[in-house]
């Protein structure tokens, strides 16, 4: 594909800009993990993916998995963008009459591939999905993302021994390594150290990319994937968790946060602005 990085870019910032709305109209949410993959969401729905919002169940459609589920409102403002639902939905967000819950859930909302939540699950999901596809000679990919404190979970591990043992380089992983969770960093909760020598121990091909929220950079992280053939491959996004909104970048811990009218209104202009300055007026 022609990889165009200013759209790109303008999508990564119509995704924080849904994403926004979204919480917003709840009143708060998980706003740090949402914003710093919306860059690598852009990316994969700027033509990466082979994905189709008329048919989203089509059967060769490649798949996505959001593994940190909490981190669903990046995957919906995407999806919305792209016309898999009407943008209205994502006033709904996490109400009982909702088709976007919480966490992803394949039953309830167009475009999502598979139902995560519990940390780790959506990792075991991914390697099955990938699997069954190799079994089956399909030439789809299978894309997954974790949270650097999901993998504190020790079904992580189990995925990375089953994936590289049975080859899944139809599987792509990206790591959001933004170095905050729930209660703090991850250097305090659990200390991870190299996530690129743990994941290369484990057989995987690695790719680290110290700019994680370029989508150049993740875009080049991809293509250098989907050339290795003898292994999975990790990419390891070095983030900043609240990637794109000053406001929740300087949060000590913007993991779920309340969002103000006020607070959605000051984001809206500095997205505005950095949408002009894109565009170069």
């Amino acid at each position: 594909m022609n990889f165009n990085k200013l759209e790109a870019d303008l999508f990564a910032l119509d995704i924080r800009e849904n994403i926004m709305r979204a919480i917003a109209s709840k009143g708060s949410g998980h706003v740090g993990g949402s914003l710093s993959i919306a860059d690598t969401i852009a990316v994969l729905y700027s033509g990466v993916m082979n994905v189709d919002s008329k048919n989203p169940k089509m059967e060769d459609r490649d798949y996505i998995v959001i593994s940190k589920g909490h981190s669903g409102p990046a995957l919906y403002a995407a999806l919305a963008e792209k016309g898999f639902f009407p943008k209205e939905e994502l006033l709904k967000l996490n109400r009982n009459d909702s088709i976007l819950p919480s966490h992803t859930d394949r039953m309830r909302t167009p475009g999502v591939d598979l139902t995560t939540g519990s940390l780790g699950q959506g990792a075991s999901l991914a390697a099955g999905a990938a699997f069954s596809d190799k079994l089956n000679g399909k030439n789809n990919y299978t894309y997954l993302v974790l949270g650097d404190g999901e993998l504190e979970e020790g079904q992580i591990w189990e995925f990375a021994l089953f994936t590289a043992h049975q080859n899944l380089c139809n599987l792509i992983t990206f790591i959001d390594v933004n170095g905050k969770q729930l209660d703090g960093t991850t250097d305090e909760i659990c200390r991870l150290g190299s996530i690129e020598d743990k994941f290369g121990a484990f057989g995987f091909n690695v790719v680290s990319v110290e700019k994680g929220n370029d989508t150049g950079c993740i875009y080049e992280a991809i293509e250098k994937a989907k050339v290795v053939k003898d292994r999975p491959t990790a990419i390891v996004l070095h983030t900043v968790k609240g990637a794109g909104i000053s406001r929740y970048e300087k949060m000590s811990n913007c993991h779920s946060v309340s969002v103000s009218a006020q607070d959605l209104e000051e984001t809206l202009e500095e997205l505005e602005m950095k949408r002009r300055e894109l565009r170069g007026y």
